[in-house]
């Protein structure tokens, strides 16, 4: 099975489980899609302990290279599409406090979250260094811009909160994925990628900054040929977008700066310069609905690979329970993250009472978490990291995904979806 196979897999997965989802379950889609993908894995491992010769090997569905393509080119085209989509005039009415948030919020995330995990496992006897806890805080912290953006919008709340949770959901991810992977290179205990803690501080803002300047260039030059081209050859537009995104991340990643902090920061130029009213119509109509289809696809065949990667992860029951303490410790993270910034904030700004309630548990995990995991280098204490993951993000869009509901009647009173 080559690449183009797993991706025709993961299409046709994708677009049988909407057609049912929309159908028969009538869910919001992400919990749907999880749903119905967990359902398929569970067949498949009773199918192998069943019939032996039906039997899935992990090792060669890990050998496909799947959490690579999700990583390097699905996650970047998902968040060029989702900053394509915000508008930036309203986003910076909210930016000092969406850039806390994204920052300072992900930092207390990840020490919170990775220092009592170390506790945690170390409680119930499994091992795994303090800096391989820290990077499961890091990776663990990103919220999923997909997922919230299209079920937050199902409610009648604030449009205070919503811009909040959209803007600190679209930013937060490519600070956290830089932080895992500045963390990583810190506990990886090689000579040559050893990195005292002030060099970790360096090269976290670098690989940032490094990551907005390439995004800024890139999304400029890519504004600057969209004037140009008419709008009725909007197939050459789409194609001016597409080899924008494709080259500004490969560009980031040779430079080893933030891909993904690049994609966000093209995505906010282009599309927030194309809707400007100095130059209206510079991204024609049919660029914006080509995006949206491709956040639309490639989201949905994220959460089909979060569901079937029960066929990966080893099916030991100390690592679950593991998944199951740290969903707890996730969030007790995320509230803190959340409720200490806002605290701060509030001093010079109103916040609505129910900020922090709705952005703590209205957060949902998603594919970024999952990619990191996946993509992490062979280490002990590797299968614990993803079976962590694996329990906390399937826990985040199942449960906390049917119960948000409730939580925002219980607080917005008015709310009637």
């Amino acid at each position: 099975m080559n690449v183009f196979d797993i991706i025709a897999l993961f299409i046709f997965l994708a677009g049988l489980f909407i057609f049912l989802n929309i159908y028969i379950l009538k869910l919001p889609s992400t919990i749907g899609l999880m749903i119905m993908a967990l359902f398929l894995s569970l067949c498949l491992l009773s199918a192998g302990y069943l019939i032996p010769s039906l039997k899935i090997d992990a090792i060669h569905i890990e050998e496909y290279k799947y959490a690579d393509i999700i990583y390097q080119i699905v996650l970047s085209f998902l968040l060029f599409s989702s900053a394509l989509n915000m508008d930036f005039k309203r986003l910076a009415k909210h930016k000092k406090a969406v850039l806390v948030l994204a920052t300072v919020g992900v930092l207390i995330s990840t020490a919170v979250i990775g220092t009592s995990v170390y506790f945690m496992l170390g409680w119930i006897g499994i091992e795994l260094s303090f800096l391989y806890c820290l990077v499961f805080g890091a990776l663990i912290s990103p919220t999923d811009p997909i997922a919230i953006t299209e079920y937050i919008r199902r409610f009648k709340i604030s449009k205070n909160v919503e811009m909040k949770i959209e803007g600190e959901s679209l930013l937060n991810d490519g600070i956290a994925v830089v932080l895992a992977l500045t963390l990583l290179d810190l506990a990886g205990g090689q000579a040559d990628h050893q990195l005292s803690y002030f060099e970790v501080i360096y090269v976290f803002l670098a690989d940032v900054g490094g990551g907005i300047f390439i995004g800024l260039v890139m999304g400029y030059i890519g504004y600057r040929l969209l004037r140009y081209v008419d709008n009725d050859e909007f197939h050459v537009e789409i194609l001016i977008t597409i080899t924008i995104v494709l080259f500004g991340t490969t560009m980031a990643d040779l430079m080893h700066v933030s891909s993904k902090q690049a994609a966000v920061i093209m995505g906010l130029v282009i599309g927030n310069e194309g809707r400007s009213t100095e130059v209206t119509g510079i991204a024609g109509d049919y660029v914006f609905k080509f995006w949206n289809l491709i956040q639309d696809s490639f989201a949905t065949m994220l959460f089909v690979l979060i569901g079937l990667e029960m066929l990966v992860i080893p099916l030991r029951f100390d690592y679950f329970a593991a998944g199951f303490f740290a969903v707890n410790l996730v969030l007790l993270g995320r509230w803190m993250s959340v409720f200490i910034p806002i605290k701060i904030l509030s001093v010079k700004k109103n916040f609505e009472p129910h900020t922090i309630s709705i952005m703590s548990w209205g957060t949902l995990r998603g594919g970024i978490p999952i990619a990191l995991s996946l993509t992490l280098p062979e280490f002990s204490g590797k299968d614990v990291i993803i079976t962590m993951t694996y329990v906390v993000v399937v826990w985040t869009i199942i449960y906390q995904g049917l119960t948000l509901p409730l939580l925002i009647k219980s607080l917005v009173p008015n709310n009637k979806n």
